[in-house]
């Protein structure tokens, strides 16, 4: 594992981080500025993935700018000073290459899929994006409407709604329990002027990764990288790379269901606690946990609920880690009628893991189900350029894959069973979506687990 670099930078520093049986290779170069540029070339492939990473997202937003970070993402695709929303748009369509980005609570990626030939082209146009966008008026007023109508998207989507009201019972008092996307009342209120300090103030080469990966020549990515942010690189040459946050505040389960009244057919129920961090030594035995609970059609509660009892169509666990907080949550959707029922059997699963453990044969097989996933989620550049990309610029060390398959295979029964009885201590969290009023109507199983 290497360690991330942070501090000033006199020189650029090129570390080779991997080298896999395939013959890819990943290479990482920190130049003068803070600028970290990370590429993994694979021979013979035919596509490569450029995606800049800004270490920025909505905790960093006040009250007032909450969304400001989403906002830009829509707004930095409208135009530079050099080329405009449809030039941009057309560069990429003449090419057949997909042009896109998304944020998060803690960063923003834009990112170009193009083929290998091309990828001299995606750096200059993700490049141009991210660091020179005009933010003209007229593209704010045009995006807010079309981000009002997402957060209405989104609020006709139960499922979408119930992740927003789940991180906000979770994490009560931490900037994370706030919307990425914002509010109907700060995206209308938001000017031009505020969203164009805010990109000022936050988008510098520090803050920001580039990483490339498919069927790129390291040294070739650097010089196009290099051109690139060449202007923004001289004006800072000794800044070091930003340390990523941590610390924002403290976390608590809000103590009671947090439930949205919705006109829905079916509850959806959102249950969880409190985690580690995504840098916490114990991170791949949540996973091991969260996997044999509901990861997948043979896991415990896919089985309970839906298999052998037919209670629901959707049901799930997952894990959600940031730079200082993090969670262990399972999702549920079924009928009304049968929201106790569901609960009582999530509680009842959540209380034998921790009591007793994972069987040998259920261990075995979560941990060859998480070792084939990532295994498969890593065959195509997009997926390479996310892992490479994310991990300079959020974690403390940089991990192989081989070293992310021994983390897993060394997991065992006994480390899953004592982080589930670490965690159930803590007051279980639960967000619920569907045809309630307030928490005095929700099934008593239900309440009895959360209370």
């Amino acid at each position: 594992m290497v360690a991330v670099v942070t501090g000033p930078v006199r020189r650029a520093r090129t570390t080779v981080l991997e080298r896999a049986a395939d013959g890819s290779t990943v290479t990482a170069t920190l130049l003068p500025g803070g600028l970290r540029v990370v590429t993994e070339s694979v021979p013979g492939a035919r596509s490569a993935t450029i995606g800049v990473w800004v270490g920025v997202g909505s905790v960093d937003e006040t009250p007032r700018l909450a969304g400001a970070s989403h906002f830009l993402e829509h707004l930095l695709f409208k135009g530079t000073r050099t080329r405009t929303g449809y030039e941009i748009a057309d560069a990429v369509d003449a090419v057949g290459g997909e042009l896109n980005a998304f944020t998060s609570h803690e960063y923003t990626c834009y990112y170009a899929r193009i083929l290998a030939e091309q990828a001299k082209l995606a750096v200059d146009l993700v490049c141009d994006v991210v660091l020179d966008a005009v933010i003209a008026t007229d593209d704010v007023d045009t995006e807010r409407t079309v981000i009002l109508e997402e957060i209405a998207m989104r609020d006709d989507d139960p499922e979408d709604t119930l992740a927003d009201a789940f991180a906000e019972a979770v994490f009560a008092g931490h900037p994370v329990a706030a919307p990425v996307i914002g509010s109907t009342g700060t995206i209308t209120a938001m000017s031009r002027s505020q969203i164009a300090g805010y990109y000022r103030r936050r988008y510098h080469p520090g803050q920001m990764v580039v990483a490339i990966a498919g069927g790129v020549d390291h040294g070739d990515a650097l010089r196009w990288v290099r051109a690139a942010f060449a202007s923004r690189l001289a004006r800072d040459p000794e800044a070091g790379p930003a340390q990523y946050r941590s610390g924002r505040g403290r976390a608590r389960a809000l103590g009671r269901p947090l439930v949205i009244t919705r006109d829905t057919e079916q509850a959806h129920l959102c249950l969880g606690v409190p985690s580690g961090n995504r840098n916490s030594p114990d991170r791949s035995v949540l996973a091991v946990l969260s996997s044999a609970l509901g990861g997948g059609m043979s896991s415990r509660l896919f089985r309970s609920i839906r298999e052998e009892r037919g209670l629901a169509y959707s049901c799930y666990s997952g894990t959600a880690a940031y730079s200082d907080v993090g969670a262990l949550s399972v999702y549920a959707g079924c009928a009304p009628d049968h929201l106790g029922e569901v609960a009582s059997l999530i509680g009842r699963e959540l209380l034998d893991v921790a009591e007793n453990g994972l069987r040998p044969d259920e261990l075995t097989r979560v941990r060859g189900q998480l070792c084939g996933s990532l295994a498969l989620a890593l065959e195509d550049s997009e997926s390479k350029m996310s892992r490479i990309g994310k991990s300079l610029l959020v974690r403390q060390e940089f991990r192989t894959v081989e070293q992310e398959f021994a983390a897993i295979r060394s997991v065992t029964a006994e480390q899953v069973g004592a982080l589930a009885r670490q965690l159930l201590q803590r007051p279980l969290s639960a967000a619920i979506v569907g045809p309630y009023a307030d928490a005095d109507q929700l099934p008593a199983p239900l309440r009895d687990l959360v209370g």
